[in-house]
């Protein structure tokens, strides 16, 4: 089954067209008239391995705001719709990227409840060429909004601008690969459990031990000794089948553990 989708939107200030494939080879075709927004959607497509084109023309003679916003909508919606029913993805995805000097730690799970929280270092460049530097928070908003997923981005330490954007983007590709990936365990299965283990018993011929219980105290306030039962003590020494032992007709001899 195809995981993609398409979204085309239509306001007074733009017109977007967004489709991606999140089952693609990280084929991007993108054009906002922005610049280093172009090139931050190029690396979500590349990193996340998404097939991403993006084709959006707006009121740049005004700003870039309305461009920048309804894109991050419109790729929002799309990553929804081409995520389907979720049937059999891992869901949740985290990654964390360095970028020279800049890091981010970004995590997300695939819920259908919006919700963002996000964190950079204050007082960075305002501006990256004709980008500004405010609207990354804002894109992150729209995207999540549209999409129906929880985003926790943190960016602990950078100083270059565009390292500090760059690498909140590239760790939001991966993640976002993670989490939308088919897991390969069966629907419904649960996680692998450790098989029964036979245990020695230790002690077990010496019948009963005792211990003392600091509960029950004498009058002088020294601890009583008192009764501890060894499971299945009485039984003995337990064995168990050991396979590096085998009689002629290739069963495994008991081994007294």
């Amino acid at each position: 089954m195809t995981r993609v989708g398409r979204v085309e939107r239509t306001t007074k200030e733009t017109s977007v067209v967004v489709e991606i494939d999140l089952d693609g080879t990280g084929q991007v075709d993108v054009s906002t008239g922005v610049g280093f927004y172009d090139h931050m959607l190029d690396q979500l497509g590349r990193h996340g391995l998404f097939d991403l084109t993006v084709k959006t023309e707006g009121d740049l003679h005004i700003d870039t705001h309305h461009t920048i916003e309804d894109t991050a909508l419109a790729l929002g919606a799309a990553f929804k719709q081409a995520l389907g029913d979720k049937v059999g993805i891992y869901r949740f995805g985290n990654c964390t990227v360095p970028l020279d000097e800049s890091l981010a730690q970004v995590t997300v799970d695939l819920s259908g409840r919006p919700y963002l929280v996000h964190t950079e270092p204050e007082n960075i460049a305002p501006m990256i060429g004709t980008y500004d530097t405010t609207m990354t928070r804002h894109i992150l908003e729209s995207f999540v909004a549209q999409a129906q997923i929880a985003l926790h981005v943190h960016v602990p330490y950078g100083r270059n601008a565009h390292h500090i954007v760059e690498c909140q983007f590239k760790a939001l590709a991966r993640a976002l690969r993670y989490a939308s990936e088919r897991d390969p365990a069966p629907p419904g299965s649960s996680p692998p459990r450790r098989g029964p283990l036979t245990v020695s018993v230790a002690r077990a011929a010496a019948g009963p031990q005792t211990t003392l219980d600091p509960r029950f105290r004498r009058a002088g306030g020294e601890a009583n000794e008192v009764a501890v039962s060894v499971a299945r003590a009485a039984a003995g020494p337990q064995t168990t089948l050991d396979p590096r032992f085998r009689r002629a007709g290739g069963e495994a001899n008991e081994v007294a553990a």
